[in-house]
């Protein structure tokens, strides 16, 4: 049986954004989820935006939850350097419907309730956190560490090659308008090299 993965957040400080400004982060997250849905890999996802600033993703491959998870924060991060989610992810075995992909707020089960809890119970100085425990919960908790450092050209660089078999570095800074050395900088200062490596050995789990 697959692995579904889910994906509750809400947007940090959204009642200093005006409106515009949190409607442009929440469409921000909504198109990221979509751009998942593009990866080579093919995950099926869903993406619905909950009452205020919150939101709920849905993606049907768990291995690549905290990939995603990333690949999201970065999506916000790239928008404005103070621009942040929360993010609380679980897994649980089952698929998805078409209907819980056209609106995973509708759709139930123990990973949309433990995802939901968990985004209530994610600490002060955390941003995004895992409902398995373990050794993913922790990889995730140094992953946050790290994101919540990022720069908007790091976040830029990063939505480039976050993306699984992620092209090479120099189509990546031509789409950007940059240099490859450009690129090379913002991702070595957002923790990059490590952070790919550590998401290739979760994902070979």
């Amino acid at each position: 049986m697959s692995r579904i993965a889910v994906l509750t957040g809400d947007i940090v400080e959204s009642s200093a954004l005006s409106t515009a400004a949190l409607d442009e982060t929440i469409a921000a997250l909504g198109a990221g989820v979509a751009d998942i849905s593009a990866w080579e890999r093919g995950v099926a996802t869903g993406f619905a935006r909950q009452a205020g600033d919150g939101w709920q993703a849905v993606l049907d491959d768990g291995r690549l939850a905290v990939r995603a998870a990333l690949y999201l924060q970065a999506c916000v991060r790239r928008l404005a350097a103070d621009r942040a989610t929360r993010i609380a992810v679980a897994l649980g075995d089952g698929d998805l419907s078409p209907a819980d992909r056209e609106n995973p707020n509708s759709a139930t089960g123990p990973a949309f309730t433990a995802s939901g809890r968990l985004l209530d119970g994610i600490g002060r100085h955390a941003l995004m956190a895992h409902a398995g425990g373990g050794a993913v919960a922790a990889a995730l908790r140094l992953a946050d560490h790290i994101a919540q450092q990022w720069t908007q050209a790091q976040a830029r660089a990063l939505c480039e090659m976050l993306v699984p078999e992620a092209g090479p570095r120099s189509e990546a800074a031509e789409r950007l308008g940059i240099s490859r050395q450009a690129v090379d900088q913002a991702l070595w200062g957002a923790g990059y090299p490590a952070l790919t490596e550590a998401l290739e050995l979760l994902e070979a789990e």
